[in-house]
């Protein structure tokens, strides 16, 4: 999943929100390449956190992933960058099948990294097999990066709340970046330059305007998350923010 451009609307049509209304572009990594939030994070970020040596199996999720470049960039940044002695596995998934098979097909990690088709939205079981499977009650780090928007829009303020707190409830820790209230009206917009149906959810959504500080207040207000760290803005103007389990 992915969002708008920083420069407005100038990105080729089939990168475009009205061509991919659930945000899984075909080339997304090419116009915002994982470099633009890599350099926001800390590669000692997994001991910052605890999971350093001793610590057992540190698992990992990256909710839409789209073809994975980004899954495998950040391992790569926080796993092998400062030779992390931990067993760290990550595990990506998106919606759009063709992707995955994608970063399936590109994977340089097998062993350490895996794809899988799954929608959030509808599938609660996956997930948690997943962690029952390697005898984890929780995902140690899970990063959401550039979802909320097009959850959120398909499937309304309920849905983003859903998902919010779906995430908080799997997550010890939780990577967040929500797109801000301009991606929604860009997003609109060249949906409606395509000459296709709005969003069915937009013009009725009442959770608008600072879309970062009303996730903030679902995940510590309602979640039992705390946020423990905020790494800046992505060249895209987008917060990094980093939550915990309290």
């Amino acid at each position: 999943m992915a969002t708008c451009s920083p420069g407005g609307d100038s990105v080729d049509e089939t990168n475009d929100p009205g061509a991919a209304p659930y945000g899984n572009f075909i080339n997304y990594y090419t116009f915002n390449p994982p470099e633009n939030r890599l350099s926001l994070i800390p590669a000692t970020l997994l001991q910052d956190l605890g999971y350093g040596r001793g610590h057992g199996t540190t698992l990992m999720l990256d909710v839409g992933c789209n073809s994975g470049d980004l899954s495998v960039a950040f391992y790569k940044h926080v796993v092998e960058e400062p030779v992390c002695e931990v067993d760290v596995h990550l595990l990506g998934f998106d919606l759009d099948e063709a992707l995955i098979e994608r970063a399936q097909q590109a994977n340089p990690l097998p062993g350490s990294i895996s794809f899988i088709p799954l929608d959030i939205t509808t599938d609660t079981e996956q997930l948690q097999d997943y962690l029952t499977g390697r005898g984890c009650s929780h995902f140690h780090l899970s990063l959401c990066l550039a979802v909320t928007m097009w959850v959120h829009l398909n499937q309304g303020d309920s849905g983003l709340l859903k998902l919010l707190s779906r995430l908080a409830s799997i997550s010890q820790h939780l990577l967040l970046e929500a797109q801000p209230w301009k991606c929604y009206r860009s997003a609109a917009r060249r949906l409606r330059k395509l000459g296709r149906s709005d969003f069915d959810n937009f013009k009725t959504l009442k959770i608008r305007g600072d879309m970062a500080e009303h996730a903030r207040e679902h995940l510590e207000g309602h979640c039992g998350m705390e946020l423990i760290q905020s790494y800046g803005s992505t060249v895209w103007d987008r917060k990094l923010l980093l939550f915990r389990r309290r």
